[in-house]
């Protein structure tokens, strides 16, 4: 782990200043539109753009890094977010933020595949997998920590729109001066949709249903805290729950994803969730019933994304893996394009509780699909599970191929370790067959 510390120091300190602006510009929006009277049905478009960005920058960065390269293509989308971040501020309407949250989804997609990429190149076999965890982590601290900054500035104001261009900024000089040399972008094509759906069906179709489960959450939550009526100090204390709970349960529910049948897992996860959102939906002026549903939400959602991975890659051969995992990508995008649409619209409509009982929804409706797949296909043997990685929702294609290439270097080791253990045994028992039948002379 020191090692990859060591190698890659600029690149995480960066990533974690650009999390930092991330993590806040989102729940800033929430709260200014609250405070600018702005209606959740309104907001959940202008939030459902940052998502729609980011699944179009996966399609569009490719082409610009064969192009020109991956430096110019950092420095431009860093520049677009600074202006984007600052222009917020000065654009204080549902129109211009809805453009602007556009373009930033676009180039923070880019400028992940960027930071992946460096991030990527500079492990070595031996460290890949400690790089992939490290960065998990960075991201989701700086992603809590920036909920925090909310409350160093008055959102009402322009300060906290100042700070985020210069967090991004900043983030940009460790990276962009680093000595690592640029690497060479280099990603699998998507599998075919249809396919993908015919080789695991729990994980398409519950991808493109935690799409919605997660952009309602991360994106829609501050606009609930607002709508209920939270003070800013507990809007950002509520938000850094949610994420909280996303890092703690990561790796244990890793943990148990890799001891049993994993369909058991996603059931129960999502029907904790459910449980909880519709609790709060119920004691929603309990402000510490709201935390410990946050924070149930959080660490029931984040994983689920690592986990539909790991289960597609059981039903998959090694080769079929990347591809498959960049289809899965591109399906929770599309699914997360429309949650907070859906939810504000209800919001709106139909009163505030709907965004807790959106959730229970789509929460409950994985489970049930969950339940129905396992009358379909018998269970696969825990032995002959790929291995799941710790990779969340904001991960590129990179990182995903980069945790699934992981995975199959361990399944390959696995049926190795295997086949070594068997050739001993069958050693071991012909031997001794040989001592029982040998003659005294």
């Amino acid at each position: 782990m020191l090692e990859v510390i060591k190698n890659s120091w600029a690149l995480l300190i960066g990533m974690l200043l650009l999390m930092l602006g991330n993590g806040l510009q989102g729940t800033l929006l929430g709260v200014r539109g609250g405070i600018e009277s702005i209606d959740s049905a309104t907001l959940g478009y202008v939030m459902s753009a940052y998502f729609v960005g980011f699944l179009a920058g996966s399609q569009i960065t490719p082409i610009l890094l064969r192009r020109v390269g991956h430096v110019r293509v950092f420095a431009a989308f860093g520049s677009l977010v600074s202006a984007a971040f600052i222009l917020y501020g000065a654009l204080v309407h549902p129109a211009a933020w809805m453009a602007l949250r556009l373009v930033v989804g676009l180039c923070f997609s880019g400028l992940y595949v960027v930071a992946e990429s460096w991030m990527n190149d500079s492990a070595t076999n031996e460290t890949r997998g400690q790089a992939l965890s490290i960065y998990t982590i960075v991201q989701m601290l700086g992603m809590i920590l920036g909920q925090l900054l909310l409350n160093v500035g008055d959102p009402a104001g322009y300060e906290l729109f100042i700070l985020l261009t210069v967090l991004v900024s900043i983030s940009f000089a460790p990276i962009l001066l680093s000595t690592s040399p640029a690497p060479m972008h280099q990603t699998t094509a998507r599998m075919n949709i249809a396919e993908l759906i015919n080789a695991s069906p729990l994980a398409s179709i519950g991808m493109i249903l935690l799409g919605g489960i997660y952009s309602i959450l991360y994106a829609m939550a501050p606009v609930y805290a607002v709508a209920k009526g939270l003070s800013v100090a507990d809007v950002s204390i509520y938000v850094t729950m949610i994420f909280t709970g996303g890092m703690v349960l990561q790796y244990p529910v890793g943990w148990l994803s890799d001891r049993m049948d994993r369909r058991h897992l996603i059931i129960a996860l999502t029907a904790a969730g459910c449980f909880a959102a519709i609790f709060g939906s119920f004691f929603s002026n309990n402000f510490p019933v709201l935390l410990a549903t946050a924070l149930i939400l959080g660490g029931t959602s984040t994983p689920l994304y690592s986990l539909l991975v790991a289960h597609a890659n059981d039903y998959l051969p090694t080769e079929k893996m990347p591809a498959a995992s960049g289809g899965l990508m591109f399906l929770n995008g599309s699914g997360a394009m429309g949650g907070p649409i859906i939810a504000g619209f209800l919001m709106t409509n139909f009163g505030n509780h709907w965004f807790y009982i959106t959730i229970a929804v789509l929460m409950l409706a994985v489970c049930m699909y969950g339940l129905y797949r396992m009358t379909q296909r018998d269970t696969v043997d825990i032995d002959e599970q790929a291995p799941m990685m710790p990779i969340t929702a904001r991960t590129t294609a990179v990182m995903t191929e980069v945790a699934t290439e992981i995975a199959i270097e361990q399944v390959e080791e696995d049926a190795l370790d295997a086949e070594e253990e068997a050739e001993e045994m069958y050693e071991q028992h012909y031997d001794l067959g040989d001592e029982e039948n040998d003659e005294p002379r």
